[in-house]
């Protein structure tokens, strides 16, 4: 039997659904402020007392699991009763066995009425996060504009959301669209399950949009580079400037990331890939970013071991002069100084830092002419 819950928020907070629909109404087409924090459930959850939590990870989830069992044996229980028995207990925000079983175990009907209602109506997140578990362990394709509005809460709903969406039909287009409206840990979910998805669809999105610029795309840029098959793009004859410029985050991203993700040691392609890169940038326009990402990819290039970069020294050496004739033109010297002003913290960093030890002549050339 099942059974029709119950619409209507909970108390007077505002619920979590209604707080991400909102933030996304002010910011429809682009991403939201990272990590979109604090929820309004921060203060309770913040004084919650500890969780009760097993010290075996293995058992994580399966209180959770127990919670769902019983209300679900019983065929009149609303779904607001879970809000409660939820508040408590410790929920994975990842995909969890024990919490799928219980899932399956209950009548899809009934149990795909209550994801929906968690995940709408709840105000604590503990509610909401098991709501969207329910919804990630089925595969309707109404659902989805549900998914991605909750996930838009990225930094705790994201890897749930990116799990449910991944499994619909058109995950890769629902996947895109999130991508393109979350940042920090939330893109890092959505990016990786973009990659595990392996659809021809998210190839193009891959190649130029992935990266962001956040530290933490040094998880995935490696991934990306290796799904979306990168060095057959970068070295054919069609390529764009989104294409090169991505290409130019990516490498940058790879060059710093030890310890976090994979690196261009790591990366068997390097060698073309930043030999492409360097030929076809001699012939894009010159900006203060492309100037600043080539300058970098450059000053890690000379400050390590060839093998670090994947190279021989002589690759490495050729590929650092073809990076280091581009940034001595006139007109690219020019696009820098010009750009500099966008970021005085992040330009006094990269003077002192990369533009002393390559000796870059639009740094040196602009102290002088300040001084006169």
């Amino acid at each position: 039997m099942s059974v029709t819950p119950e619409p209507g928020l909970l108390g007077t907070q505002i619920a979590l659904f209604e707080h991400a629909l909102r933030l996304h109404q002010q910011h429809p087409n682009g991403a939201l402020p990272r990590d979109v924090k604090p929820y309004p459930d921060e203060d309770s959850h913040r004084s919650r007392a500890s969780y009760r939590r097993a010290k075996d990870r293995r058992l994580y989830g399966a209180d959770v699991a127990v919670i769902l069992d019983k209300h679900f044996s019983q065929p009149d229980a609303p779904a607001s009763e879970l809000v409660d028995a939820l508040r408590e207990v410790y929920v994975p925000i990842q995909r969890n066995d024990h919490i799928v079983a219980a899932a399956l175990r209950a009548d899809r009907q009934r149990m795909r009425q209550t994801g929906r209602w968690l995940v709408r109506h709840s105000s604590d997140r503990n509610a909401a996060t098991v709501g969207l578990a329910l919804l990630a362990a089925d595969w309707a394709e109404e659902d989805v504009p549900l998914i991605q509005t909750i996930g838009l809460l990225s930094d705790h709903f994201g890897p749930l959301a990116a799990e449910a969406l991944r499994r619909r039909r058109g995950g890769a287009e629902a996947l895109i669209w999130l991508a393109d409206r979350v940042a920090g840990w939330g893109r890092v979910y959505v990016v990786e399950a973009l990659c595990r998805q392996g659809a021809v669809t998210a190839r193009a999105w891959l190649l130029r949009h992935a990266c962001d610029g956040d530290y933490l795309n040094g998880y995935f840029a490696g991934e990306v580079a290796t799904t979306a098959h990168l060095h057959q793009a970068v070295t054919s004859s069609d390529v764009d400037d989104d294409l090169l410029d991505h290409t130019g985050r990516l490498l940058k991203i790879m060059a710093g990331c030890g310890g976090i993700g994979m690196t261009l040691e790591d990366y068997p392609p390097a060698p073309a890939v930043l030999a492409a890169h360097a030929a076809h940038l001699a012939q894009q326009p010159p900006t203060a970013t492309r100037y600043v990402d080539a300058a970098i990819i450059a000053d890690y290039l000379t400050a390590k071991p060839a093998n670090r970069s994947g190279c021989t020294t002589e690759q490495r050496d050729h590929i650092v002069q073809q990076y280091l004739a581009v940034l001595d033109r006139p007109n690219w010297r020019a696009a820098v100084r010009t750009g500099r002003g966008l970021n005085s913290d992040f330009f006094a960093w990269f003077t002192g830092h990369v533009a002393a030890r390559l000796r870059l002549g639009a740094f040196s050339d602009a102290a002088e002419s300040d001084e006169r």
